[in-house]
């Protein structure tokens, strides 16, 4: 009989998410992927690909990315904060916060937070959204309400960054500052998120270390063209999705609010407060800025993703703030078994939060 030495405590505890990394990129096509993960004191990052297909650069914690509707997960929290200050409520009417801009159309601030207010999606308006490089909160606002509501308030579910461009409208008149400067005091200097920013309108770059991001604009063909969206005007975006961070810095954030350090019992508790959910996110529901997500193999994670030109993100964790998992890829296509880079996250997930054996 041969002896066999026992591995070390969490040896190979990563090897199925390291096998989903290196397929995104041989087989699936993508040009480069990172996650990060932070289980307890433990942590781990993997990549695969390159940050920039021109040199071949490997991907790093350092890098940049921009974080699409993640950003909906920090404006919520603002809100969720301000109403536990008593500055706000979330039963507020948008009337009373922005006279004029709905009329009474009975829409709360609620009901901007989960996606139930009916408001019609800007960002389905492509047309008009390209009619002028820069945009201002205003002038998405425009572009909504030139269309009809898709439902009476709180009748049904339709994501809809408009929602969140009001809601960033709202925490800048209750505060009586900027939306990025309420983000950077309430959250990011709090929790040490030194990559972490809202860009202000006329700032197409990213600041400090960062990936490019490309982009094959959403066709699906193996052959379509590839182009660098690394840099764009950020303020057609702005509260629902202009935010950009890190890996290290999004599993840092998620963990506090998770972890009950950002919100108060009873703020948590409603933003985890969850409504069924309509051609989104496979197994998801929606809370105030943050969704559940159950896994074919039956668990449940808590985050957000957030998905750009050149640019897809999955930042998730168990209820408890314990385990959390950030993926980003700087791609926004697949080429081999999966409809697109949401495949990819589910399948990282399932390789964190499923079943163990032998570890």
């Amino acid at each position: 009989m041969t002896a066999v030495s026992a591995p070390p405590p969490g040896a190979g505890r990563h090897e199925a998410a390291r096998r989903v990394l290196d397929r995104a990129v041989t087989r699936g096509g993508l040009p480069g992927i990172l996650a990060e993960v932070r289980d307890g004191e433990r942590s781990w990052f993997g990549t695969a690909g390159a940050a920039d297909t021109a040199t071949g650069r490997p991907r790093s914690r350092e890098d940049r990315f921009r974080v699409g509707s993640i950003s909906k997960t920090f404006v919520a929290t603002v809100v969720l904060q301000l109403a536990a200050e008593g500055r706000l409520g979330l039963d507020d009417p948008v009337e009373r916060w922005l006279p004029g801009a709905l009329g009474d159309a009975g829409v709360s601030l609620g009901m901007l937070l989960n996606h139930t207010s009916g408001i019609f999606n800007y960002t389905d308006d492509q047309e008009a959204l390209n009619r002028r490089p820069t945009h201002s909160p205003d002038s998405l606002l425009r572009i909504a309400l030139a269309r009809p509501p898709v439902f009476a308030p709180g009748a049904g579910w339709a994501y809809s960054n408009t929602n969140y461009v009001l809601a960033g409208m709202i925490v800048e008149r209750a505060a009586g500052r900027g939306l990025a400067e309420e983000i950077d005091e309430r959250i990011a200097r709090p929790l040490g998120l030194a990559g972490t920013y809202l860009p202000p309108a006329g700032d197409p770059a990213i600041r400090g270390p960062h990936s490019r991001h490309y982009t094959k604009l959403f066709r699906t063909d193996p052959g379509a063209p590839v182009h660098d969206a690394t840099e764009f005007e950020p303020s057609v975006f702005w509260a629902a999705g202009g935010m950009i961070s890190t890996a290290g810095d999004l599993n840092r954030f998620l963990g506090a609010l998770l972890g009950g350090r950002l919100l108060p019992p009873d703020g948590l508790r409603r933003m985890l407060t969850t409504v069924p959910t309509r051609d989104w996110i496979p197994g998801a529901a929606y809370g105030l800025g943050v969704s559940s997500v159950r896994l074919p193999g039956g668990e449940t994670v808590w985050g957000m993703g957030g998905a750009l030109f050149g640019s897809w993100t999955y930042a998730y964790g168990a209820r408890d703030g314990g385990h959390l998992v950030t993926v980003n890829v700087n791609g926004d296509w697949t080429d081999d078994g999966w409809d697109d880079p949401i495949g990819v996250f589910t399948d990282l997930l399932r390789a964190e939060f499923g079943p163990r054996s032998g570890t």
